[in-house]
């Protein structure tokens, strides 16, 4: 099946003419689970019994996959649909990073070939190969929807729209202000914008002073993105982020502190879950606190124990290399990060 735009997906929901499976997938994740959404909610209507036909599954447990096709071919109670979700789809480079392993492949190209009419399966992908069969076999089937990172004019038409919705104006400059000061990354910037939008009130004007009074700093966020990159994978995005932050003139040193610190709480996180401690005992023991705490322990359930131990030793072999000769000053220091870091993105 050809891809499809996101207009053409935007007609589909409009119209109601649903696929019977959609691939989603891009780097730019926040538009991509709201497309998810927006499928799953338009597909009931208001009166239809949506709790008993609306299933989420997540391929950070690979058997999920068996279980969602399962669901899949169900028929639907008291509802003219089921909607079937599943995340964290990633085909990578390297089998053995993949969430949708080669033995599900079968099950799901069966499913593929005669799909149930009355259902709507959507998958989300976080990585896809396109040089791997299974990539090659969602893509015949489904209706394929990239959801690349806006960049540009595209991200800041984004932003002004964003802002006109919450009924606040940007005072010139203050869009490119916004990017520049918390990133190019939609989540982050959706948040910071709804802060915004209402600290500009009752006027509804934002200004650039509004925004350094209001919004952190760039680095810090991109501290957590670099992370967050390495441990999804996303080798281009995190080596994206870290020319940004030696651009910022952030040090070597610091970063691979910061690095090690991540991945640290994340192997504790991932013992401790392993032999059963309950989240609350885990939390405080690894410290894991805060908005991102989902993130931390989504991530230390799907990430092999093998992976984080690797990255680690990777990590202290880097710090010796930076701490003698073999860094060779600033530049060697950051070629030692950067290599560090397309390594542990590979792990």
């Amino acid at each position: 099946m050809p891809e499809i735009s996101k207009e053409q997906l935007r007609k589909h929901i409009k119209t109601g003419s649903f696929a019977p499976v959609y691939l989603l997938h891009g780097g730019e994740a926040y538009l991509r689970d709201i497309a998810a959404r927006t499928i799953a909610d338009r597909a009931f209507a208001e009166d239809e019994l949506r709790e008993f036909n609306d299933d989420r599954f997540s391929l950070s447990d690979p058997d999920d996959m068996v279980r969602a096709l399962a669901a899949a071919e169900q028929l639907p109670m008291m509802a003219s649909r089921r909607v079937i979700r599943v995340s964290d789809v990633r085909v990578a480079a390297a089998a053995n990073r993949d969430t949708l392993k080669e033995d599900a492949l079968p099950r799901l190209e069966k499913y593929l070939a005669d799909p149930c009419p009355s259902t709507v399966l959507i998958l989300t992908a976080d990585e896809l190969n396109g040089n791997r069969k299974a990539t090659k076999l969602l893509k015949q089937h489904a209706a394929v929807v990239e959801f690349a990172q806006l960049e540009g004019r595209e991200l800041e038409d984004w932003v002004r729209r964003q802002f006109q919705d919450y009924g606040a104006e940007p005072a010139d400059g203050a869009i490119r202000f916004l990017i520049a000061t918390a990133g190019s990354e939609l989540q982050r910037l959706s948040n910071e914008i709804k802060k915004l939008a209402a600290a500009a009130m009752p006027e509804g004007l934002v200004t650039v002073e509004m925004i350094e009074a209001v919004v952190p700093h760039s680095r810090e966020l991109s501290n957590f993105d670099l992370t967050d990159h390495l441990i999804a994978g996303r080798k281009d995005r995190a080596l994206k982020v870290l020319r940004k932050l030696f651009d910022d003139e952030a040090e070597p040193l610091m970063l691979l502190g910061l690095i090690a610190s991540r991945f640290r709480t994340l192997l504790m996180a991932k013992e401790l879950m392993d032999h059963g401690v309950d989240r609350r005992t885990v939390a405080k023991r690894a410290k894991i606190f805060g908005p991102g705490a989902d993130d931390v322990f989504a991530a230390a359930r799907r990430t092999d124990r093998t992976r984080l131990t690797a990255a680690i030793n990777k990590m202290a072999a880097a710090d010796l290399a930076i701490k003698t000769s073999v860094g060779g000053g600033k530049a060697g220091s950051e070629m030692q990060i950067e290599m560090l870091v397309c390594e542990l993105a590979e792990l």
